[in-house]
């Protein structure tokens, strides 16, 4: 009797670890599935998944105060300068292109 429940342990231990490892792969690759087709692209075959299309972008965020912050937001290729506050956000400056870097300068 002691050889069985050896036995019932073993497969309890390894259903449970098979659980948490799926749960693992659902958590990491549930919001990016893209991530999961490039990871698992010659294991499984071609998947067809087409990440959405973004195009509003936070370029670049600096803490003005305690509370405050500057945003850059672009949107499409126009950036915007916002001030965010608890009191709401402020357009400081809109409707600006975004420099364009030289290939000389890193």
């Amino acid at each position: 009797m002691e050889s069985l429940d050896l036995v019932r342990y073993f497969i309890a231990v390894t259903f449970v670890l098979l659980l948490a490892g799926l749960a693992l792969l659902v958590k990491r690759y549930a919001a990016n599935p893209s991530a999961f087709r490039i990871g698992l692209k010659t294991k499984i075959g071609k998947w067809e998944f087409n990440p959405p299309q973004r195009r509003i972008v936070l370029v670049e965020s600096l803490m003005v105060g305690p509370r405050q912050r500057l945003l850059i937001v672009r949107r499409d290729t126009v950036e915007h300068l916002v001030l965010s506050s608890p009191d709401g956000a402020t357009v400081i400056e809109a409707g600006f292109s975004a420099p364009v870097k030289d290939a000389a300068t890193p």
